[in-house]
């Protein structure tokens, strides 16, 4: 009998301050003490050390026990946070309390979370702001920079399982001031929120108030949804700009009356546009829903169709095997209902909406576009406003991190911008200095970093019905603006290859032999490059993970994932259109088949 692991679990069972995990944590004590092989294994994992506070925060299996997402977690975490928001204000000279928006979504313990936060803050003599009801990601980040807090905390667990949740905590205020102001955490301040949390003695030493802290109105959400909406103008000026010199020369009356009909017709047409597009929404029963029908209804689209089995929140995600856009068969609703209802487009949020999916007819089929192709078709849309309203000897960024697709800085250079590439991540890509637009391969884009520093499917969701406005008006698709793409910049083919392992030292393992003995060929064409990017690359920070470059154009970027017992192989091929488009598009898919063989040959799969 494991006496240390059962003393363990005593203890925690002693300071957990929720009855129902006390009771789930009892009966696995019970029956690992009467050596139930199935208990001992349970037990064992559940104080397998703690859940780890890293990427962004906090994100694991809800349950009782150190290694689960739980009050007693939770609580620890937020009097761990509320220290260093002390400490860090202080170092800056600060006096008096920090402020915290606080937002939760609509997962098992999100709001239990929630308010366990706002009562350890308001104990530890923060203002802590906690938002009304269930929301998406985008709508706390934005209220971290919008109420100039210094810190934002967001209970949600996005697109993983049912059963996961977790804690997401931003940055801002007068903790951080620079371009990563209102961002995820990245190093240091990870490791010294985490060196904050496991000095927490107990759950039963935290304070937490019985009230205190001020829940948020209905304002904060109205605020997002208008400057979202303002993205996409009814008309070429903005609000204030129309008719603003009237009346300041008599002679000229006549020709600003003429310029405020011509802003009132064009007004009109983009009115009429998109009140014609008609596109199929599903939020995934996440929390999205109402507030991406809100900010597409401001903006003048009224023909919206969302799917009514995923409308409505729901935290056991009832309709799909994971609530992810990019898992197989997460959209068929959808798309069965854009081909009921001869929609435009379809576009997919998952449960806290920080990600895009978009769903076009191409072929003649419903195809969900590559998050690459989203991103390349956005960045396009970004970097000719941003040229065509561009200040003298400003500097401009279109980012994207390093695994996604290299079109980008096509685009970036096309337009006269400037183009960084950053680590995987958004917590890297909301802080590219200078940033206008930034994307990530896994279905995540910053449209309005103005507004939100990290990514933000709603904003991305209103820019792209927006285009595919414009382009029914011209009779033509989304599938034409990819096309038009691959005209102009030639064809960028992405794909990914995973391998996963039941024995996580194979990972370690299969990156050293990986680097030792590295490909010579890809789709055969020469490797010329072979970087190790532990040892920086392209002026980022080193990180696990291997660069190869052949001579042809492809690329392959083979690293552990961060999340899951895998290793990944990100990879792109590069073909010119010369003639047809059609040609080249076949000529980027043989030529990925056969590096998809190359790299899974090298991985051992």
């Amino acid at each position: 009998m494991p006496t240390e692991l059962i003393s363990r679990a005593q203890a925690w069972l002693a300071d957990d301050p929720d009855d129902a995990t006390r009771d789930e944590l009892r009966a696995v004590i019970d029956a690992a003490a009467t050596g139930v092989p199935e208990a001992l294994e349970d037990l064992a994992d559940r104080f397998r050390g703690t859940l780890e506070f890293g990427t962004a925060g906090l994100r694991g299996r809800i349950g009782a026990g150190p290694n689960r997402m739980n009050r007693a977690v939770v609580i620890r975490a937020a009097a761990g946070l509320a220290r260093y928001m002390t400490d860090a204000l202080a170092a800056e000279g600060v006096e008096g309390p920090g402020r915290v928006a606080i937002g939760y979504d609509a997962r098992h313990g999100s709001r239990e979370f929630a308010l366990d936060t706002a009562a350890v803050m308001t104990a530890a003599g923060h203002e802590a702001l906690l938002l009304p009801r269930t929301l998406p990601t985008p709508v706390l980040a934005f209220a971290t920079r919008f109420l100039d807090a210094d810190a934002g905390v967001m209970v949600t667990a996005s697109h993983n399982p049912p059963q996961d949740n977790g804690y997401k905590v931003y940055l801002g205020g007068r903790i951080v001031g620079d371009e990563g102001q209102g961002a995820q955490i990245v190093p240091p301040y990870d490791a010294e929120i985490a060196a904050h949390i496991a000095a927490v003695p107990s759950v039963a030493s935290v304070e937490r108030a019985d009230e205190g802290w001020t829940v948020l109105g209905e304002g904060v959400i109205d605020e997002y949804v208008a400057q979202v909406a303002a993205l996409v103008p009814a008309a070429g000026a903005q609000d204030g700009e129309a008719g603003s010199s009237a009346g300041e020369v008599d002679s000229s009356a006549g020709e600003v009356d003429s310029s405020a009909d011509a802003e009132a017709t064009e007004a009109e047409a983009v009115a009429a546009r998109r009140a014609a597009t008609r596109i199929v929404l599903t939020p995934l029963h996440g929390v999205g829903g109402e507030t991406v029908e809100r900010a597409l209804r401001a903006a003048g689209f009224t023909d919206l169709h969302t799917v009514p089995e995923q409308a409505q929140p729901d935290p056991d995600f009832p309709t799909v095997d994971f609530p992810n856009p990019e898992e197989k068969g997460a959209i068929d609703l959808s798309l069965e209902l854009a081909r009921s209802v001869r929609a435009d487009v379809v576009i997919a949020n998952d449960p806290d909406a920080d990600r895009c999916a978009v769903a076009t007819v191409v072929d003649g089929a419903w195809t969900m576009l590559h998050g690459d192709v989203v991103g390349s078709l956005l960045g396009e849309r970004v970097a000719e406003r941003c040229a065509a309203d561009r200040v003298p000897n400003q500097v401009q960024v279109l980012a994207n991190s390093i695994v996604s697709s290299q079109q980008l800085a096509a685009i970036a250079a096309r337009h006269g911008l400037s183009h960084a590439n950053t680590l995987t991540g958004f917590k890297w890509i909301g802080r590219a200095k200078d940033l206008v637009f930034g994307y990530e391969e896994a279905l995540g884009y910053c449209v309005a970093p103005q507004l939100v520093r990290d990514k933000d499917g709603i904003s991305a969701a209103l820019l792209l019905a927006d285009f595919v406005a414009e382009l029914k008006e011209a009779g033509r698709t989304l599938a034409d603006a990819i096309d038009d793409l691959a005209r102009e910049y030639g064809v960028y083919l992405t794909s990914q290859v995973s391998a996963r392992y039941a024995d996580l030292a194979l990972i370690p393992e299969t990156m050293n032999r990986l680097m030792s003995a590295p490909p010579e060929t890809l789709a055969g064409s020469p490797v010329v490059a072979t970087d190790d990017m532990s040892q920086g690359f392209r002026g980022l920070p080193g990180t696990t993970g291997l660069h190869l470059a052949a001579e042809s154009g492809a690329r392959v970027i083979v690293r552990p994932s961060g999340t899951e017992p895998k290793v990944k192989a990100y990879l792109e091929v590069i073909v010119p259109v010369e003639g047809d488009v059609y040609e080249a598009r076949l000529e980027a898919t043989a030529t990925m088949a056969a590096l998809r063989k190359d790299v899974e040959r090298a991985l051992g799969i």
